[in-house]
Formats: structure tokens, C-alpha cells, sequence
């Protein structure tokens, strides 16, 4: 019997509500463009710093069980001769009411040279966890066979592609997550089946006539084959006495409105957004996110020296 991916425990838990729920497993971040490992191996070592952050995101707050994610990744690049390689981890849990979710992935890309610019093709492998808590569940039925009367976990194996472009002012990347469609056996009545998750993503820089403002734009589609979610989101940023602050908003058709804030400071990055659903939720029942992340710079210089300093722009 299975237990068919996210929207299942949100829909026995909200059942009374109008919330239009996604059948998509992995969870949306607001911050996505700076967390670009989290849904593509080939980001891993794409620029020369190391990068690593913590995220944490609570969706449709003031609701009881409601879905919070936390995740923890890094990544950088190393040379061996005349290849540049990136090497990255990621770790998140993702608890939605009875259910929770867990991921650990090791990430490696390598990077070339191409038509100018630079080509990154990675690759991802982990373990996907996944937990319910069957003593929990109050259906009213002590009969119904269709979620366990007990705790059950499972894992399964998790694989992953992608291609990433850069070249001036502007990238792109393609990747896809789950892609051998595991099943996590929860005991021995039950399976969770997890689809493959495609994304296509890219952004352009464009820098305005003083010197210290930038506009950053960037977009993501996201699609399961069944359903998918598209954002555009655009930020103002401006850099001083190296460091930086930043205002933006992210649109989702048919989904939301997000406002994003935050900053730079001596290689720390500091972000926070509230995403407003527009599909009849109250803005009270929003989403919050907090992101923390660091960068320094990798000297990946032929002679070796491997010098380190923290970055003075994004």
C-alpha cells in the first residue's frame, strides 16, 4: 500500500481548510538562489569560495503541525592539474506533521572551460529517511488500514543530476533530484514513493550606473510531471566599505508574494523572507524563512599557496 508524498499528512491534517496543497516532495526555499547545491550537484565548487549555510523555514505558521525545514549544506572547489572539481554535502529535515523527512547527500562537479564562459556537470548520492508516527494518528476509524497504528521508518537510496553555465553577468542550470525514483519501505505493509523532481533555473546581473547598486534577477521552475511551481524573484542590492545589503520580492504565479531582506557583512551572509500566499490564506498563515551562510575565497592558483580570504562581493 502506498503512502503517496507530501500532501498526504497535510491534507488529513488541514482537511477543513481551503490551502491548495503541492504534490511535490522536496520543499521551496525563498532564498534559492543562494542555495543552489540544494536542488543542483552541478553548483558544487562553481565559483572559488567556499560557501556553506543554515536555513531554517516554517510554512503556514499559526497552523498546528505545520511543516518546518531545517538544512545544513556546504561545498568548494579543489584543482587537480588542470580540472577544477566541487565537492559538496547537505543535510535537511523536513518534518510535515506526522511525517518526517531526511536527507544526507554528498555532492561532486566537474568544471570547464566552455564557449567562454564556465560548464559544471555534477552528480549527487545519499540516503533519504523517512519516519511517520502511526501512534500518533487520531482518524477515528480504528479500523482503517490505511495509515499504520504505529511508528514505522524506512530508507532508500537517492540520485541526482545536473548541468550548470555561468559566464559573465548571467547562468543557468538544468538538474534533476530523485532520479531513480526510490521507495522507502515503512515497516512491512507500507511504502513511500518519492517521483523524480526536475528544475530549471537561471539569473542575470545587472549593474546600474553607480557603482555600488546591482539588480539580481533570477528564476526557477520546479516540475514533477504532475505539477510544478514557477518563481521570479529580483533584488536591489548595494555594496559599501565591503559590505552589502540587499531588498527584493519574489513573485510564484497562482502561489504567492515574497518579501525578501538582508545583507553581507565580513563574509557572513544574513537573509530572511515572509512569503504571502495569494490563493485565500491569511497573510497571518504565512511562510517564514531565515538564511546564514558564509563564503571565503580559494586561491585555486597553479603554484599551490591555497590562500585564503573572506570574499568582499557576492
Amino acid at each position: 500500500m502506498s503512502l503517496r508524498i507530501r500532501c498526504t499528512v497535510i491534507t488529513a491534517m488541514l482537511a477543513l481548510t481551503s490551502i491548495q496543497v503541492s504534490a511535490q516532495y522536496d520543499p521551496y526555499f525563498s532564498h534559492y538562489y543562494d542555495m543552489q547545491t540544494s536542488f543542483n550537484p552541478a553548483a558544487a565548487g562553481k565559483e572559488d569560495r567556499l560557501n556553506v549555510y543554515a536555513v531554517y523555514a516554517m510554512s503556514l505558521a499559526g497552523f498546528e503541525n505545520a511543516p518546518q525545514v531545517v538544512s545544513f549544506a556546504g561545498d568548494m572547489p579543489f584543482r587537480t592539474k588542470k580540472v577544477i572539481h566541487g565537492v559538496g554535502a547537505k543535510f535537511m529535515n523536513d518534518k510535515i506533521g506526522l511525517f518526517n523527512h531526511q536527507h544526507i547527500t554528498a555532492q561532486y562537479a566537474m568544471r570547464l572551460r566552455a564557449l567562454k564562459g564556465n560548464l559544471s556537470i555534477g552528480i549527487n548520492a545519499g540516503m533519504i529517511t523517512e519516519k511517520f508516527k502511526g501512534s500518533e494518528v487520531e482518524l477515528g476509524e480504528e479500523g482503517d488500514p490505511v495509515f499504520p497504528k504505529s511508528d514505522v521508518d524506512g530508507n532508500s537510496v537517492d540520485l541526482g543530476v545536473g548541468i550548470y553555465y555561468s559566464r559573465k553577468n548571467w547562468y543557468v542550470g538544468i538538474s534533476a533530484q530523485h532520479l531513480n525514483y526510490p521507495t522507502v519501505k515503512l515497516g512491512e505493509m507500507y511504502e513511500f514513493k518519492i517521483d523524480g523532481t526536475y528544475y530549471a533555473m537561471g539569473g542575470v546581473d545587472f549593474q546600474l550606473r553607480n557603482p555600488a547598486l546591482k539588480i539580481l534577477t533570477s528564476a526557477i521552475v520546479r516540475t514533477d510531471l504532475t505539477s510544478y511551481r514557477a518563481d521570479i524573484t529580483g533584488r536591489l542590492q548595494y555594496s559599501f566599505d565591503g559590505k552589502m545589503l540587499y531588498a527584493g520580492i519574489g513573485v510564484s504565479p497562482t502561489n504567492s508574494v515574497t518579501v525578501l531582506i538582508g545583507g553581507k557583512f565580513q563574509g557572513f551572509l544574513v537573509g530572511y523572507s515572509f512569503e504571502a500566499f495569494t490563493n485565500g490564506i491569511s497573510i497571518r498563515n504565512g511562510s517564514h524563512e531565515m538564511h546564514i551562510g558564509y563564503q571565503m575565497d580559494v586561491d585555486l592558483g597553479k603554484k599551490g599557496k591555497n590562500r585564503h580570504q573572506t570574499t568582499r562581493t557576492l
